[in-house]
């Protein structure tokens, strides 16, 4: 019995498609380039020509293995293509080259992490090959759809979860691993806004307690993960509306609006029987033997989850600094090329989590199109953990090194930078200071010890930035507790 007060839990799956970075498409060697003139990328077979045969692109196969095996999948020793049925403007052959009852990856998991800090896992039903089709434009003609079937046959690879994620903020934890987990591998770029990572999330309540799922329904048209995580929310919770309002959920697939912040019906929702599944007559069935699934198992970089755990534990780095490092396969590496040259991991983390995060995030870039080289920075690292440089200076050095080949050591000479730690630079120094307060130094030596502060603050004055603070300190304190 529904009431007022009744509590629903959702039930939650993702469907994830990955476009992946072959350089040729799915089952025709055309350029599978982004950003290509509309309708430059297409081939007789693109557009389902009487007497083309498809070819299976080898790279879409080694692909999805590596997903399966990163993803903790059982590989199927054999699988088949199928043909998926629908007529749609931009899918010129009526048909889609997919898998159905056989998918190549299946039986998976992943952990993700909850905002708690506890982590959770979401089973992977199957992952599994197929090709997109085109795209219409309805935005450029005021009166007509166009179509671009460059994307037409570029290879996807679909990842259908267990519907084991509870809430929206599940849901997003779960695209932020898929989408670093693809470019760990660099099978996929991960960007929802060009379309090559894309989500529909099916969504159903219950009432607490019930075993049985509600009906569900599909949402689409989601391009960013903040969109999956609105739509998620507002469709639980007009689902919920509806249900304590006597009405019956129809399944549909619903169309996210963006701009309102709304979920609406685009059509019923498709039963596989509606599509007229049944296996491609041309492509004989994919055979994955034991000594391919090794090699690429062997081609599997570090996951993002052993390294974090690596750099936490053989480095002594924070959970935070360990997240940052990680979070992409490209920052990671970049900042264990810095330690070849400054094997300082706490240092070297420091700069990097502030500074050039702070610059790729300024310049909207990642850390590939970062001008600063590895080899430089860990020298300017270096130099401020030897003390012949600042921390001001290393940030206007840091600053010049953005915008120039030099070395750090020439722009710190350059502009007069270098720290001095030359007693007998400081000495006469630290003897005018000294001269200069005499009631602060019998103050000092009376017990008031945070005045040292201020005594190598006026060093550092009357050196014009260039005395080593340290050595400062050294010297000071032998001075007045000789």
């Amino acid at each position: 019995m529904i009431t007022a007060d009744t509590i629903f839990d959702p039930v939650i799956g993702l469907e994830v498609h990955a476009q992946l970075l072959t350089e040729s498409k799915a089952f025709t060697p055309v350029s599978n380039e982004f950003g290509s003139l509309p309708n430059t990328n297409i081939s007789p077979l693109c557009l389902g020509h009487p007497g083309t045969l498809p070819v299976v692109n080898e790279n879409l196969v080694r692909f999805i293995i590596k997903m399966g095996l990163a993803t903790n999948c059982k590989i199927a020793d054999k699988s088949i293509f199928a043909r998926k049925n629908y007529f749609y403007p931009d899918l010129p052959k009526g048909y889609q080259i997919s898998q159905y009852e056989t998918p190549i990856c299946y039986g998976g998991y992943i952990d993700i992490e909850l905002e708690d800090g506890s982590t959770k896992r979401i089973g992977i039903t199957r992952i599994h090959m197929e090709e997109d089709a085109g795209k219409s434009i309805h935005d450029q003609d005021p009166y007509n759809t166009l179509v671009d079937l460059n994307r037409a046959g570029t290879p996807l690879i679909e990842i259908v979860s267990e519907p084991d994620i509870r809430n929206a903020a599940e849901a997003y934890a779960y695209l932020v691993k898929i989408k670093q987990i693809v470019q760990y591998l660099e099978v996929c770029d991960g960007n929802m806004e060009e379309g090559s990572l894309r989500c529909d999330a099916n969504v159903s309540i219950r009432p607490r307690g019930q075993e049985e799922f509600g009906t569900r329904r599909e949402l689409k048209n989601m391009n960013s993960f903040r969109n999956v995580e609105r739509a998620i929310n507002y469709e639980i919770q007009i689902q919920e509306q509806e249900i304590k309002a006597g009405k019956k959920i129809i399944q549909q697939t619903m169309l996210w609006d963006s701009n309102k912040l709304v979920t609406r019906p685009m059509r019923s929702k498709e039963q596989a029987h509606d599509y007229r599944y049944f296996p491609e007559p041309d492509i004989p069935p994919i055979i994955v033997s034991s000594e391919l699934l090794e090699e690429i198992r062997a081609e599997l970089p570090e996951l993002p989850e052993i390294r974090r755990n690596r750099f936490k534990i053989e480095m002594n780095l924070s959970d935070f600094d360990a997240d940052v490092l990680t979070e992409t396969r490209y920052v990671a590496d970049y900042f264990e090329s810095v330690l070849k040259t400054h094997n300082e991991p706490k240092a070297v983390a420091n700069v990097i989590t502030t500074e050039v995060r702070r610059i790729l995030n300024e310049q909207s870039i990642d850390i590939r199109a970062f001008k600063l080289d590895s080899v430089r920075l860990g020298k300017l690292i270096a130099m401020k953990d030897n003390s012949e440089i600042s921390s001001s200076a290393m940030q206007t050095i840091f600053n010049e090194l953005l915008n120039s080949e030099e070395q750090p050591a020439e722009i710190a000479k350059r502009l007069n930078l270098i720290q001095v730690s030359d007693s007998g630079f400081l000495d006469p120094i630290i003897d005018e200071v000294l001269a200069a307060f005499p009631d602060k130094v019998e103050e000092y030596k009376s017990g008031k010890q945070g005045l040292m502060g201020m005594f190598i603050g006026q060093v550092m004055k009357k050196s014009q930035g260039k005395a080593n603070p340290q050595l400062v300190r050294d010297l000071m304190e032998k001075r007045m507790n000789a």
